[in-house]
Parts: C-alpha cells; structure tokens; sequence
C-alpha cells in the first residue's frame, strides 16, 4: 500500500513552520484541498495576505517535509490563496467593511510621506490585496494629484462613493472643500470632518486602507485614533540625520495613542541628502528600519501627472524596493492581527 496519503502528507506538513506567526501550517489552519493522485501530490496554503514575502519559503519547505517523511511521493504541487485577517478592533467601533487600517505619517512635512503612501498602497493593490487609500492630509490633501484624479465618483445610497485609480479606492478631503480654500480646521471641526470620511463614505470590501496623515503631531492624528483602533503606523523621515529628531515626535505620538509602529522608511536618500537617518532613529528608539528608498527625480515628475511611479516604472529597482516594503508591512499587519487573537 501505497504510504502517500492525505493523512501522511498534513503529518509532515505540520513540521513546516510559518516564520513570522510561528506556528506550523497545520495548527494555523492553512493547508487546504490536499489531493493525492498515485504517488502525486497537490494542496493550497492559505496565506494571511496576498502580499505575503514568504511563498518561496514556505513552498521549499513544505516540499522539504514531505519528501523527507513520507516515502515514494512523486511530484508535488504547491499553489497559493490568501485570507487577510481583520482587525476586530475596527467593526466593533464603525460599521465600514475595511479589515486593516495602516497610518503613514511623518514629524515634519517635505519627506515625500504622500508619494510612499501612494507606491505602497499601489503595490498592495499590484499583489492582489483589496486597498484603498484615504488622503487625510487636512494642510494639502495631494493624493488626487498623484493618482490623477479629481473627484469622488458620486454617491450610492447617500454616502459618497470613492474615486477608483490604479486598483486602489481613493477619497480625499480635497473632494470635501474648494480648490482655493484654505483648511484652518482645528478642534470638533476636524474631528467631524474625519469622521465623515469614514461613515459617510460608500468603500468597499478593503483588505487594507493607507491613510495618508497631515505632518506633525496634531489633532488630525489625535481624532483619527479616536474614531477607529489603527492597526498599525508607519514613520516616513529624510536621510539626514536633523530628521532624528522629526521622527522621534511622530513615533512618540503614535506611542501615546496606543498604535502600534510597524516601523520606519527612510525616503529620499542618496548623493544629494545623504543617507542613514533612518537606520539611525530606528536604533535609538528601538523600532524596525524597513527600509530606504531611493532620490528619483522620475518620482515626482510621474506624481505630478497623476501617474505612481511604480506604475511608470514597474521594472525599476525602486519599484522592487516599495513593492519589498509592501510585503514586509503586509506581513507585519498579519502578526499583529493573530496576536490580538
């Protein structure tokens, strides 16, 4: 008899161990549809998020198990599904059918925080994963710009409906006011615009929305952590070492709201601005360096036609670099949802 069966097969697949949950495959529930044909065998990993870092990894290792312990298996057929956890947290205090909230911010403005909220949230979307993001940047609320929209779609049921670009769902609070009008909103009056680009906005099924924050430590961040739990943030800073001390406020205002800091990205480094501040603040405060990104003059020119630049470039070693830093926050959302289990 033949000692390739469904039983032998998910016994060696719980040795395989999932590297960022640490667990294996089996406990976690992800290995799903195993069918064994003769000495052939075929299943499904579930993953926890479209733009899982891991499918290699885990694909080599299953492959290693099964042929280290179950005897005359043939060939071996991986393939890949994904279920994105949600965050509890968010449903339980509004009703919008968004399952990961990820905040980007940064001390000070001039660090490029709306250009890597855009690339990230693009490559998301390139992944697979459903995304949209909220330009929540009441002093320059640029996403329309960038992803060459101008206008929400309309409205569904009462509620305004987001624009669509690039794969994500887009609104902003340059659709809420005049072109020409300065925002001087502080106060109860902030706090109910925010509010209402949530409540008051038709979006979809999100597996993730990136909120693009204001600059600085104000109020837009203080009433966003009071109208929904973020899953996560993350600190965008310069090269230069003077940023040290802009970043160090933005990871102190996420610390005093409880989010979490998935970690920091330094933006713009090269021969013009140096490189390292990012690598420095993360040390000295103790949270994760993701990564640097590149001065690209293509980057602005393509934002301010409305096109990302890992749309325009989407063999560029920079794109490779957001669609990197994608995964690996994608991941780290996955970490803190089963820990909140």
């Amino acid at each position: 008899m033949s000692t390739v069966t469904a039983e032998s097969v998910r016994e060696a697949l719980s040795h395989v161990i999932e590297p960022e949950l640490h667990q294996d495959l089996v406990t976690l529930n992800f290995i799903r549809n195993i069918e064994i044909d003769g000495s052939d065998v075929s299943f499904t990993i579930m993953l926890t998020t479209p733009a899982c870092p891991l499918k290699d990894v885990l694909r080599s290792e299953s492959e290693r198990e099964i042929r280290a312990r179950v005897k005359g298996v043939g060939s071996i057929d991986v393939s890949f599904d994904s279920e994105v956890k949600r965050d509890g947290r968010i449903e339980e205090k509004l009703s919008v059918p968004i399952k990961n909230i990820i905040a980007v911010s940064s001390g000070k403005g001039g660090v490029g925080k709306s250009t890597v909220s855009v690339n990230l949230a693009v490559c998301l979307a390139r992944d697979g994963a459903k995304t949209g993001i909220l330009d929540a940047d009441i002093y320059g609320p640029n996403i329309p710009v960038m992803v060459g929209v101008d206008r929400a779609a309309g409205q569904k049921n009462g509620k305004i409906t987001p624009a669509v670009a690039h794969g994500l769902e887009i609104m902003s609070m340059g659709f809420l006011i005049p072109k020409s009008e300065a925002l001087v909103w502080r106060g109860p009056m902030l706090h109910s615009a925010i509010s209402q680009l949530f409540s008051e906005v038709a979006w979809g099924e999100l597996d993730y929305l990136v909120v693009d924050l204001p600059p600085g430590t104000g109020d837009a961040q203080l009433s966003l952590a009071q109208l929904v739990p973020l899953t996560g943030g993350i600190i965008v800073t310069g090269p230069q070492k003077v940023s040290v001390s802009d970043a160090r406020r933005g990871i102190d205002a996420f610390n005093r709201l409880e989010v979490p800091v998935l970690g920091v990205i330094e933006n713009m480094a090269g021969d013009i601005f140096g490189r390292g501040g990012g690598a420095l603040v993360s040390e000295e405060l103790g949270v994760d360096f993701l990564g640097s990104i590149d001065l690209n003059g293509d980057i602005p020119s393509g934002s301010d036609g409305g096109v990302p630049f890992v749309v325009s470039h989407p063999n560029h070693e920079i794109t490779g670099v957001f669609r990197r830093l994608a995964r690996v926050l994608a991941g780290k959302v996955s970490v803190l949802d089963y820990g909140r289990d």
